[in-house]
């Protein structure tokens, strides 16, 4: 079993809530809303949707590469520890 189907539901609950995202900024730019007020949806959009990639790609690291929790390797731990912080700061 892959790490994306072990975590199915809380993945899908977050794809839902983008979808709810995208729906909002289309109905905002339908209803002409002003600039700022669709930039804000936007943004909100794109944390929602980089929070996603953060997680899929930490499950993936963990899972595929080296999980700093159960790693006998010191090194290698630390490593994928660093990996996992710098995509979470590049996403965010």
């Amino acid at each position: 079993m892959t790490h994306t189907i072990g975590n199915k539901n809380k993945l899908i609950a977050r794809v839902r809530r983008i979808k709810g995202q995208v729906e909002a900024v289309e109905r905002a730019l339908e209803a002409e809303l002003g600039c700022a007020d669709v930039l804000m949806l936007v943004a909100s959009l794109r944390g929602a949707v980089h929070g996603l990639s953060a997680e899929v790609m930490e499950d993936h690291i963990r899972n595929h590469v080296a999980d700093p929790d159960t790693d006998k390797d010191p090194e290698r731990a630390k490593g994928a520890a660093e990996l996992i912080e710098v995509v979470r700061t590049y996403l965010k």
